[in-house]
């Protein structure tokens, strides 16, 4: 199979309607992985602010479990919710980076994925209150059997080893979709088991499915629209705590207790923006490897930020004495999400780009010293957020001085360079000039032996 010419794109990163391209319905084939100017559509865009609706259902019922001293059992209904949210929105994110040509079709069944993911946020309340996940399973259900319908479009497109890793994808989605029904039939002292090997089986499709042939993700696009969904969670967060500190000001007149709160959750949130991206990550998607490793991280990444939010409104019910549980619980709310999205990003960003033990261990460092804060009482989340504050200037302050370090040594190689190539052209140009006073010298020489003769005939 002769490999694909790179498609142009237009600045929505949606490709350029070429006469051939102008059908509604267009085959659906990839997209070259070195294409240029790759970046997220507006549909794309459009995906990831539906998503986020069913993420911040899941933090307004992890806020209310806690709140009500059901941690335990909240946090794991959460993190059941949000592994449907993220995996959906994942599988979504890498097809459209390899296989997005923008027709009517793709269009529709896209919107369907849509309409999955709020149904799923509708019935998230149940699950966490009833323990009924009919509605939960019924929108991922949704969401899934459309990604198989794509799958099966690229099947229909492609031939080989493309062909068979479409098909693979295709009969793996559908097939764990009745593992899922299990939720609906089992009891509850088994679900929990059901998810874990359920998830363990999701996870594992594209392994198996791409095994012979990897799918050309863009690898740029990929951490864009990572990048984008992450950026979306921290502003869900920041409205969240916004909107319960402001009902605690107004219902409670409670501004000296909340004022606290509100800063260090703000710094939080400042410093998880800047840690995220202080540096570009398309570098290091350079083999499906990384990429998998990458990608499936950030369920910790995206499930952390969204509770960073979630803790924040707790620590506000807890301050205005709404909330049944004790200070320490509710500043473990901040602190621990905070600290697992600080660990994840050095273990996936981080730590790839650090240079020496001091850049390394700014994060983790950082994590114990705010998983400590979680015992400073009301002063918990403002202690957190000035550790995650000094965190960005100490890791900004290190990265200044490696950069002027490095820069200073560039220049001594650059004068080191410069001097032994001096040295190389001055003896160059000795033994130049030695070379032209020899061959004058055996020039002069021969002329007095050729004189001398005539000087004794004369």
């Amino acid at each position: 199979m002769t490999p694909r010419t790179t498609r142009p794109a237009s600045p929505s990163g949606a490709p350029v309607p070429t006469p051939a391209r102008r059908r509604p319905v267009r085959r659906l084939t990839s997209r070259g992985r070195d294409e240029a100017h790759r970046v997220a559509s507006p549909l794309e865009l459009f995906f990831d602010l539906c998503f986020v609706v069913a993420v911040a259902q899941a933090g307004v019922q992890l806020v209310h479990s806690v709140a009500e001293s059901h941690a335990g059992e909240g946090i794991l209904n959460y993190a059941m919710v949000f592994f449907a949210i993220w995996w959906a929105w994942m599988n979504f994110t890498w097809f459209a980076s390899a296989y997005d040509n923008d027709d009517v079709l793709f269009r529709i069944v896209t919107l369907v994925q849509i309409a999955g993911v709020l149904v799923l946020a509708a019935g998230v309340s149940r699950a966490f209150e009833d323990h009924e996940f009919l509605a939960v399973w019924l929108g991922y259900a949704i969401m899934r059997v459309a990604m198989s319908s794509q799958w099966l479009r690229v099947a229909l497109s492609t031939e080989g080893a493309e062909r068979t890793a479409a098909l693979r994808y295709a009969g793996g989605v559908l097939v764990c979709q009745v593992g899922w029904l299990g939720l609906l039939m089992l009891p509850e002292s088994g679900r929990t088991w059901l998810f874990l090997a359920m998830a363990v089986v999701e996870v594992c499709v594209p392994l198996y499915a791409e095994k012979d042939r990897p799918t050309s993700w863009h690898p740029h696009h990929i951490a864009e629209r990572y990048g984008l969904f992450t950026i979306i969670v921290l502003g869900e967060t920041i409205a969240a705590a916004t909107v319960a500190v402001k009902s605690g000001i107004d219902e409670n007149d409670a501004l000296g207790e909340l004022l606290p709160i509100a800063v260090g959750g703000l710094l939080i949130v400042f410093a998880a923006w800047w840690i995220y991206f202080v540096v570009p990550i398309h570098g290091h998607l350079r083999t499906s490897r990384q990429a998998f490793m990458w990608g499936y991280g950030h369920y910790f990444v995206f499930a952390s930020a969204a509770a960073i939010g979630a803790g924040l409104e707790v620590a506000v019910e807890q301050a205005i004495g709404e909330a049944h549980l004790s200070t320490t619980a509710a500043s473990a709310a901040v602190t621990l999400p905070t600290a697992l999205f600080l660990a994840t990003v050095w273990a996936l960003h981080a730590r790839h780009f650090k240079v020496g033990t001091a850049q390394q261990s700014v994060l983790p460092v950082t994590a114990l010293l705010v998983i400590c804060c979680t015992f400073l009482g009301e002063w918990a989340v403002p202690a957190a957020g000035l550790v995650t504050a000094l965190a960005v200037a100490a890791g900004t302050t290190l990265t200044a001085h490696t950069s002027a370090r490095e820069y200073r040594a560039a220049g001594k190689d650059a004068e080191a360079r410069e001097g032994a190539k001096a040295g190389k052209d001055a003896k160059a140009g000795k033994g130049a000039k030695a070379g032209k006073d020899a061959e004058a010298g055996k020039g002069a020489a021969a002329g007095t032996s050729l004189e001398a003769p005539e000087s004794r005939e004369g």
